[in-house]
C-alpha cells in the first residue's frame, strides 16, 4: 500500500489525486490529522486514518501495512518541524515500508540561508540513517509564495520588496504529479535526493513584476525595500518575529543563487513541459 501523508493540505491532497489516475483506490492510504476533512477520499475506496507527527501511536495506526510511504513536510520551520519529521520516519520504519519519500526543497543544505532548507538537509540525514531505501524530492520553490508576495503591492503598482535573485518558481500541481509517478511506479525510483524539480526559468521579482505589467496593460514597478524595513512591515502586520526572520532568510537565499539554476529532471519525470510562470499569474490575476 501507498500511503501519503498530509492528504487534505495543498500538495498531499493534489498528490493523492494524481496517485488514483495510476493506481487503484484500495492500494492508497492516507495519513491524516482530521479524517473528517478526507471523507471524499474514503467515500472513493481510499483508507483514511488519522495520523499526527506529534503522536507516534497514532502514526504507527496509520502507517499500517504501507510499503512506500511518503512524507510530506511540515508548512513551518525550525529543531521542532525536523523533530516531527525524525518520528514520521521512525514510524515508517517500524512500519515496515520498503521506501520513504519526502518532500523537500531544492537548495537543501545545512548551510544554506534559507532555515527551511537547513531544515530539509537534516531531515534527509535523518533517513540516510534510517537504514531503508528513501528518495527526497527537491522540490522547485512553490510559485504559490512567489505570487503570495508579489500580491499586496499589485494594486498599488508597487512590489517593494526585499533585494532578491533569480527563483525557480514551481507549480504545485506538477510537483504533485511527480511525486504520484514516483510512488506508483518502482521503476521512478531515485535513491536519496533528486535533481532539482523545477520549472524551466529562473525569475526575479522584477521579472515577475513586469510579467504583471504586461498581462494585465497596468505599470507594475518592482522597488527594494531594506531587510529591516520588510521585516518590520511582516511584524506590523501581526506575523510574529521569528517567523518574519525566517520569511526574509528566503530573500537572503535568493540573492546568493539558492534557488536559480533550472532542471530538466520534472519535466522528463512529466513527460511535458512544467506549467509556466505566465500561466500561473494570469490564473491568478483572473482570481481577483
Amino acid at each position: 500500500m501507498i500511503i501519503v501523508t498530509g492528504a487534505t493540505g495543498q500538495l498531499g491532497s493534489q498528490t493523492v489525486e494524481h496517485l488514483l489516475a495510476r493506481v487503484p483506490a484500495d492500494r492508497v492510504g492516507v495519513s491524516v490529522r482530521d479524517p473528517k476533512k478526507a471523507q471524499a477520499l474514503a467515500d472513493r475506496g481510499v483508507r483514511v486514518r488519522q495520523g499526527s507527527f506529534t503522536e507516534p501511536a497514532g502514526l504507527a495506526h496509520a502507517f499500517e501495512g504501507g510499503t512506500r510511504i511518503l512524507i510530506v513536510s511540515v508548512d513551518r520551520m525550525g529543531e521542532e518541524t525536523v523533530r516531527q519529521h525524525r518520528t514520521a520516519i521512525a514510524a515508517a520504519v517500524a512500519a515496515g515500508a520498503r521506501r520513504i519519500l519526502y518532500t523537500a526543497q531544492m537548495g537543501a543544505s545545512p548551510t544554506s540561508r534559507f532555515q527551511a532548507c537547513r531544515d530539509h538537509a537534516a531531515t534527509e540525514e535523518a533517513l540516510a540513517a534510517s537504514g531503508i531505501p528513501w528518495t527526497s524530492l527537491r522540490n522547485g520553490f512553490h510559485a504559490a509564495s512567489g505570487l503570495d508576495f508579489l500580491a499586496p503591492g499589485l494594486a498599488a503598482g508597487e512590489v517593494a520588496l526585499p533585494a532578491d535573485g533569480p527563483v525557480c518558481w514551481t507549480a504545485h500541481a506538477d510537483l504533485a504529479e511527480a511525486a504520484a509517478v514516483i510512488l506508483a511506479d518502482e521503476g521512478h525510483r531515485f535513491e536519496g535526493p533528486t535533481p532539482p524539480l523545477t520549472g524551466t526559468e529562473a525569475l526575479t521579482f522584477a521579472d515577475l513584476a513586469a510579467l504583471v505589467s504586461e498581462l494585465t496593460g497596468r505599470t507594475v514597478t518592482r522597488t527594494t525595500a531594506p531587510d529591516a524595513m520588510f521585516h518590520a512591515r511582516l511584524v506590523a502586520g501581526g506575523v510574529p518575529a521569528e517567523t518574519a526572520d525566517q520569511l526574509l532568510t528566503i530573500f537572503t537565499a535568493a540573492r546568493e543563487g539558492e534557488f536559480a539554476t533550472p532542471d530538466p529532471a520534472l519535466a522528463q519525470l512529466l513527460g511535458r513541459e512544467p506549467v509556466s510562470v505566465r500561466t500561473l499569474l494570469r490564473e491568478r490575476l483572473a482570481q481577483g
